[in-house]
């Protein structure tokens, strides 16, 4: 434990002191007595069988007894009774008080009969002066101060002496234990230290002149003396006795004093804090630690911020401002005897109940704020308050506005908090508690009366119920940015705020907000400053192949993004699909957010898979299925106070797509891979765009990157083309994607031994591949195999690449038509009716989304876009599909050979040509080498025509399909709307560690969302 502190440094009588405090809930109840004596002697190293002397001597500063009800508060009810003369709740009062002693004593020294007795007389003495004093406060029907200080200070007097008694039994055992009971003079015990504990009564020590300020200030030099006097007194007693061998410990009431006149006095609130650094003063002791029930000084109220964490230090400065602002912390005037001794005092925060947890320093100064991202080392907010706003065109420029402002207040007793002032002196705004604000605007109008009836003074408003936001730090002293941060949470957390202020010191920015956003202020705030992660509760709808790989990416990269990106993610809620009536969510929601909704959870609740089994031991009680489906999403997502939503659309449905904009009006970010809602009727495509932008910020955001190309960065190329000034005149390309058509359980590894029995590879493909396979597959370019050898040569084994589709034939041979439609089908690539694969239906709806972008799509539809485009054939959904008629192989197979006798082959290229504003896909005949030709089947190949790029196209090459690709990019898109929320003035989203900590993990997301290899970043 001695490791807590710094090096010891002789102080009072060139000895070295620790002054311990012990709050009321330290000593409680009997349990907490032996509690806090273990501690006691743990600082004495009595029992951690150390044989070399222990040199530290200790004042312990007692609080009265704790827990419910508190005997403080007890003997003031008794007093506030009796002045009502309501003698039978003096009388139960009392005893509440003596039954509460009583119960100790019997626990603690039920084995000393004796010192029981001793103690219980004295108690019981004690409350018959209680008595007495307050039979003549039922008489006089008077309830003065000083009688209520008098009897609320017998409360420390008893618990001091029972704690001492304790020590001192425990002392004594302990010796006999070791050394029989021979005296310490006989010398049989030179190995050892006898500890002693001496009562003290701190109203023989603290000496206060009441006259000197209005709550006392402490006559230092009488306090010194006195103690010296005691403390001679005290050592005199131990004789001949080798101070080496006994040490002297002081066991002192806290919270009492004794002004110059020798009147018993207290302290008033926390009244044994101070009490405690008084006593480190006089002894210029090494530290003074203050003993209570929370591990330190939390970044912010873990009531109200769950994520609030212990600072392992904090500065005198940190400190004070903290506690002004309702932390419930230390009061300040507790920091002052620290602060002016010399040396300064550091303080402890400790927690009685975790006496190995090393708690808060406070001290000087401190590093939690040295470093530029945690630059603020905490928050506090103070409730209750109104907020008071005086204007008028009158004010400007007239001398003593504000003079008379807050005389009127003072001489009315109305404290402020806040003051906020523009430049141009038009109005006057501060915040002062609720129940004062009527008092003040009533005598703020009548103060101003005539300037009212003359229209200088226009109006006199109060705001309420409002909440002061403050956030302390040294580390803000000239750091530029942190007021930016600050403002930024707030925005992004649709946090409207009313008034501000800062000090020229820097050390603290306030800002008014209505109560209602107090808590979700508290937390945005606290993210952006990396006291703790930032929750985005999320849903996910459709249990697609693309949903259930999301939902098994967030589970599993949970623990990373907490770790290096400040991000906790927390599934709230799983819907299985468009159509489905019923919704999984949390079971039983904590304030920490620590429960998230997993692929196993789901299976579970929806029993749709015995076989699935929970990932964690309490998944199957962390989820719940209930009724609503796509209508109850909102209301299960959504909580006031967590900063951030954000849904998940992995369905390939318009159902879905028609939420999307009640979404994004109530504020709730939207992810989605259905492009659907974005090829949709034009109303709904129009309701989108209106939702994007009706209410400003406070609409969510639309992020659609995985409905043109899955994986791949269409729309974000696109659209850092358009804002950088670039023009768009074509774009063109091999469209293919990650659909979220299939099931949740069926099977995305399909294995092409199904189809050719002696291939041993694998294909994670989905739909919307099959015109790309199919087209490949019956016009692959020449020299496929030889590539594919060069890549696995060339790549250093990097390359997995395998164009084989059974042991003796390559994807790059050629095949007819149905042959490779049939493949297709019992690969499952295709729609349920493969005809409208076939028909474009696909490829259509990427270039509506592509023309939303452009403003291309108000006068087309994906069924025009169908209508003029071609199709390889003409197919109709009455045909078996795995025995296509001949006639149409050979139709296909004449267009392959034309193609192949120019030198081309055949592919199908959807275009958005902006000068003539046609959308199409056409059958193109490519010339073998070109860029399309060679294009593998299920990848994308889109080349951009602009102003910058028109000699070369700008391409994007790569794999769209794969749900585990999809996946990735949907939380990419994720990541990167986060990043301008949580860290808004950070280049990089990672605030700890590199990126290379996900290198280590072969299951984690690639750091730009998908592992395609595609050199341009989402």
């Amino acid at each position: 434990m001695s490791s807590f502190y710094d090096e010891p440094i002789p102080g009072f009588a060139s000895k070295c002191w620790q002054v311990h405090k012990f709050g009321g809930t330290s000593v409680a109840d009997a349990n907490c007595f032996l509690q806090v004596a273990h501690i006691v002697e743990d600082q004495l190293d009595i029992n951690n069988d150390v044989l070399i002397p222990n040199s530290k001597n200790l004042a312990v500063v007692v609080s009265a007894m704790g827990g419910k009800p508190k005997v403080t508060d007890l003997l003031l009810e008794a007093v506030r009774h009796a002045s009502t003369r309501e003698h039978n709740k003096v009388v139960e009062q009392l005893d509440i008080v003596l039954e509460k002693h009583n119960q100790c004593l019997r626990i603690l020294f039920r084995q000393d009969y004796a010192e029981q007795n001793r103690l219980m007389k004295i108690i019981e003495g004690d409350l018959n002066d209680i008595r007495d004093i307050l039979k003549t406060v039922s008489l006089m029907k008077w309830r003065a101060e000083r009688i209520s200080e008098v009897v609320s200070g017998y409360g420390e007097v008893w618990s001091s002496q029972i704690l001492t008694a304790l020590l001192r039994m425990r002392s004594n055992q302990r010796l006999a234990e070791r050394s029989g009971i021979d005296s310490i003079a006989d010398g049989s015990t030179t190995s050892y230290i006898h500890h002693n504990y001496v009562y003290l009564d701190a109203r023989r020590v603290i000496t206060v002149d009441e006259e000197a300020i209005q709550d006392g200030a402490i006559v230092w030099h009488t306090s010194e003396e006195k103690f010296m006097q005691i403390f001679k007194e005290e050592e005199a007693k131990l004789g001949d006795v080798h101070e080496s061998m006994v040490h002297n410990h002081f066991i002192i009431t806290g919270y009492v004093a004794i002004n110059t006149d020798g009147v018993a006095v207290t302290l008033k609130r926390d009244g044994s804090d101070y009490s405690a650094a008084i006593m480190g003063k006089i002894l210029r002791a090494n530290s003074i630690s203050i003993w209570t029930d929370v591990d330190g000084v939390l970044s912010a109220d873990p009531r109200r911020v769950p994520l609030a964490s212990v600072l392992p230090e904090v500065s005198y400065d940190e400190a004070m401002e903290l506690a002004y602002f309702g932390a419930k912390v230390i009061h300040p005037r507790t920091m002052q005897p620290a602060m002016t001794c010399d040396p300064q005092i550091p303080l402890y925060i400790r927690n009685t109940f975790k006496m190995r947890s090393p708690g808060t320093r406070i001290f000087t100064n401190a590093t939690t704020t040295k470093e530029q991202e945690k630059v603020v080392c905490g928050f506090s907010s103070v409730e209750g308050m109104a907020l008071l706003n005086i204007e008028g065109t009158g004010m400007v420029g007239v001398r003593g506005i504000d003079k008379r402002i807050f005389d009127i207040l003072e001489y009315h007793d109305v404290n402020i908090s806040l003051i906020s002032q523009a430049m141009s002196e038009h109005s006057v705004t501060f915040a002062t508690s609720q129940e004062k604000a009527e008092l003040a605007k009533r005598v703020i109008e009548e103060e101003f009366r005539r300037e009212i009836s003359l229209g200088h003074v226009s109006s006199v408003d109060i705001r309420a119920p409002v909440s002061i936001i403050a956030a302390v730090g040294d580390g803000m002293v000239g750091t530029s940015g942190v007021v930016g941060r600050f403002f930024s949470a707030l925005g992004n957390a649709k946090i409207n705020v009313l008034a501000i202020a800062q000090g020229s010191s820097e050390r603290n920015i306030s800002t008014v907000v209505w109560s209602s956003d107090s808590t979700r202020a508290l937390r945005a705030v606290h993210a952006a400053f990396n006291l703790s992660n930032m929750t985005a509760r999320v849903g996910v709808i459709g249990m697609s192949e693309v949903g259930s790989s999301l939902l098994r990416l967030l589970e599993s990269e949970r623990d990373a993004l907490k770790n290096n990106f400040d991000l906790d993610i927390q599934v709230a809620f799983v819907c299985p699909g468009s159509d489905s009536e019923e919704i999984v969510s949390l079971k039983n929601e904590s304030e920490t957010g620590t429960q998230s909704i997993t692929v196993g959870a789901v299976a579970r609740v929806t029993d749709l898979d015995k076989k699935t089994k929970p990932t964690f031991k309490d998944e199957e009680e962390s989820a719940a299925l209930s009724t609503g489906g796509l209508s109850s999403c909102y209301d299960t997502l959504f909580r006031k106070e967590c900063t951030f939503h954000a849904i998940f659309d992995c369905t390939n449905d318009e159902a879905a797509g028609g939420y999307h904009a009640n979404w994004l009006r109530a504020g709730i970010d939207v992810i989605t891979a259905n492009n659907r809602a974005l090829s949709g009727p034009k109303h709904q495509r129009e309701d989108i765009k209106e939702a994007e932008k009706s209410n400003g910020k406070e609409s969510g955001v639309y992020m659609r990157e995985t409905v043109v190309a899955g994986g791949l960065p269409i729309i974000s190329t696109l659209r850092s083309l358009l804002h950088s000034g670039d023009r768009i005149r074509r774009i063109d390309g091999i469209f293919t994607g990650a659909s979220c058509h299939t099931s949740i359980y069926a099977c995305n590894c399909i294995n092409v031994s199904s189809i050719h029995p002696h291939s041993t590879i694998h294909f994670y493909i989905l739909q919307p591949v099959v015109k790309s396979f199919i087209m490949f597959r019956i016009s692959p370019p020449p020299n496929v195999a030889a590539c594919s050898q060069f890549d696995v040569a060339s790549s250093n084994g990097v390359f997995e690449g395998d164009m084989k589709t059974s042991s003796g034939s390559f994807v790059g041979e050629a095949c007819k038509f149905s042959q490779a439609v049939r493949e297709a089908v019992q690969l499952g690539l295709t729609e349920d009716d493969p005809a409208l694969d076939l028909t474009n239906e696909y490829a259509a709806r990427v270039l509506m989304a592509l023309a939303r972008e452009l403003g291309m799509d108000q006068e087309n539809e994906t069924e025009h876009i169908q209508m003029d485009s071609d199709v390889i054939a003409d197919i109709d959904g009455g045909l078996d599909f795995l025995n296509l008629p001949a006639h149409i192989d050979e139709l296909v197979q004449k267009r392959v050979d034309a193609a192949k006798a120019k030198g081309c082959v055949l592919r199908s290229i959807g275009s958005i040509d902006v000068k003539s504003k046609k959308i199409q896909v056409r059958i193109v005949e490519v010339p073998t080498h070109h860029t399309f030709a060679i294009s593998p089947p299920g990848g994308s190949c889109v080349r951009f025509f602009t102003r910058r790029h028109e000699r070369y196209p700008l391409i994007i090459q790569g794999p769209s399909f794969g749900a585990d690709s999809t996946a990735s990019a949907l939380l990419a898109e994720l990541l990167t709307r986060t990043r301008g929320i949580s860290t808004p003035r950070s280049l990089a989203l990672i605030r700890r560690g590199s990126s290379g900590a996900f290198l280590h993990n072969k299951h984690s997301l690639s750091m730009n969302g998908t592992d395609n290899g595609c050199s341009v970043s989402p």
